[in-house]
């Protein structure tokens, strides 16, 4: 028998009944010679009472117990992992003992599977932790609220969830790795501004949750200002000084509300305040309220109503002139959709144009829009009436790559000559990739449709930039227009250098938003080409669009620009222009 336990690998004795040790092999006297602290009894010593000595606990009373049973011969084998504690650290092993023949005794062997152990844990942390900041991710916080909250004695609760502003911009201009140095350093700062009882975690990207325990609403605020407060230090970043800040929503529950409450409720509701706080106008913090998830629901189903009315026809377009400001002649209109709801009537699209956006609605929406418009000026065309219609490019649609594609086919169905369609794209949305938009602008000019700019003098475009699109129009941002009142004024310099820019390119430039005699006067004397806004005329359905033109062809005097703009002014809505 000696021999036999000589020749295992792993440490290895043979016990009687009472947990004397009979014999022990090499290797279970070699690892008590490495640990050397006489946690490891030899022959003659007892197994049982070494393992109560270790830690007499209800785990090792049960694993005694069991290899008495086994002794008796009322088990077959018994197994358990268990560490073992010594100056050097912990050594886990996996115990795995059997009878020997029928006098009670039994033998007893440890694997060391610390390696193994080690290597599990490891796997369960990282499972649990965020690879770049190591803070909990996502599924542990959720299990750490979800712990939280289903305490008997549970004290108040409160989750913060933050945004930060700005974050996009940082991995666009100094690229990804930057913004993951950007990310570890905010981590740091959050753990330093919290309690020791409250838990930061991440949940991907730049949106961090903060699990704050025993708090309320009032103290979850001041912990969110704390938070605010660590943008205020810039971050330096690639040898840069950025300044950025953050967007906090704020939801709980309180010590005496015993409702069920779930995690992914309480992160939605928080997540849904800091949509709030954003909207707000950024940095920002908001508590949730019903109102907001009310709000939500009403989208969700505005955005499943919507994707019924491109299907069903509840879509109308709205035209409004575009003038030729050195002939006063309108011979252009653009497009602008509309949704006649059943029950909320005509819908402008600052009310579902977004939320066709979030909801994967865009492309669809537009496609409807370069069909049904392409088609109503192929008929005005057929009827003696022929102009150039202008259709508004979502920066959704712009990305997909189908865009092209689109255009062609709602040309080749309308058969609509494709040099009477002008696609308008926003500069910003154009500016995110640049090289995409000429490829794609060259595309559409080579097969004879037109592109141009919209909202120029908005966005933060480079010259460079636009230098290398292939573009036929500049539309001038109406906040310049609006504010053109007298050839003096600031916004009338930036005018006439958007023109002159545009004269040096080879381009148009068309003044948006023309409100007023003025304005339009100031546009014709700059140079612009074209004119639109109100104080021409404002978007109207189809049937008055053709009857406005017909009346205004046949009425308009040979006299003046300034006295023609006038005598349409006057359909002219005090309403926004949507």
């Amino acid at each position: 028998m000696a021999a036999v336990l000589d020749a295992l690998p792993s440490p290895t004795v043979l016990i009687d009944e009472d947990g004397t040790v009979l014999l022990t092999n090499s290797a279970w006297v070699h690892v008590a010679e490495m640990i050397d602290d006489g946690l490891l009894v030899g022959v003659g010593g007892n197994y049982f009472q070494m393992a109560l000595d270790m830690k007499d606990d209800a785990t090792n009373r049960t694993l005694i117990a069991k290899l008495n049973q086994l002794s008796r011969g009322e088990r077959t084998s018994v197994s358990s992992d268990y560490a073992l504690p010594h100056s050097d650290g912990v050594t886990w092993f996996h115990l795995q003992a059997s009878r020997v023949g029928d006098g009670g005794r039994v033998v007893v062997t440890h694997t060391d599977v610390t390696s193994r152990v080690r290597a599990e844990r490891a796997s369960s942390w990282r499972a649990r932790h965020d690879h770049l900041t190591e803070l909990p991710n996502r599924v542990h916080l959720h299990d750490l609220i979800d712990a939280e909250l289903k305490r008997p004695d549970r004290p108040a609760v409160a989750v913060l969830f933050l945004d930060v502003d700005g974050f996009k911009d940082v991995n666009d201009s100094l690229g990804h790795d930057i913004g993951d140095e950007l990310l570890r350093e905010l981590a740091g700062r959050l753990m330093a501004s919290t309690r020791a009882e409250d838990t930061v975690g991440r949940l991907g990207g730049d949106e961090f949750v903060v699990l704050c325990r025993d708090c309320d609403g009032d103290g979850a605020e001041v912990l969110a200002r704390r938070f605010q407060n660590t943008f205020e230090q810039p971050f330096e970043l690639d040898g840069r000084s950025v300044r950025l800040s953050a967007s906090i929503g704020i939801a709980g529950v309180g010590r005496s509300d015993r409702q069920p409450v779930r995690s992914t409720d309480l992160v939605r509701d928080a997540d849904l305040a800091m949509y709030a706080a954003k909207a707000a106008g950024r940095n920002r913090v908001r508590h949730f309220s019903p109102d907001l998830r009310s709000a939500v629901q009403q989208k969700m189903q505005l955005a499943a109503e919507l994707r019924d009315a491109i299907e069903s026809d509840q879509l109308v377009l709205h035209y409004q002139p575009v003038m030729h400001v050195p002939t006063g002649n309108c011979s252009g209109v653009e497009a602008l959709v509309r949704w006649q709801h059943p029950e909320r009537g005509l819908l402008p699209p600052s009310e579902f144009v977004t939320l066709a956006e979030k909801h994967d609605l865009i492309v669809p929406l537009t496609r409807w829009v370069l069909a049904t418009a392409t088609r109503q000026v192929a008929a005005w065309d057929a009827a003696g009436l022929p102009l150039v219609i202008g259709v508004n490019i979502s920066a959704h649609h712009f990305t997909t790559g189908t865009l092209v594609q689109d255009v062609a086919d709602a040309l080749a169905c309308s058969g609509l000559p494709p040099e009477r369609l002008v696609l308008e794209l926003t500069e910003t949305s154009v500016a995110e990739d640049p090289k995409r938009a000429a490829a794609q602008f060259a595309e559409l000019r080579i097969s004879g449709v037109e592109v141009s700019i919209d909202d120029f003098g908005r966005g933060f475009s480079s010259l460079s930039q636009l230098i290398s699109l292939p573009v036929g129009v500049l539309k001038i941002d109406r906040s310049l227009v609006a504010g053109a009142n007298g050839r003096a004024s600031e916004s009338a310099a930036a005018i006439a250098a958007v023109v002159g820019l545009a004269d040096a390119f080879g381009m148009r430039t068309l003044a948006e938003g023309v409100e007023t005699q003025e304005q339009l006067a100031v546009a014709a004397e700059l140079g612009c080409t074209f004119a639109q806004g109100y104080g021409i005329a404002r978007p109207m359905p189809a049937h008055d669009l053709a009857t406005w033109m017909v009346r205004r062809a046949a009425g308009r005097p040979p006299q003046p620009l300034l006295t023609a703009a006038a005598e349409t002014a006057g359909v002219r809505s005090p309403a926004p222009r949507v």
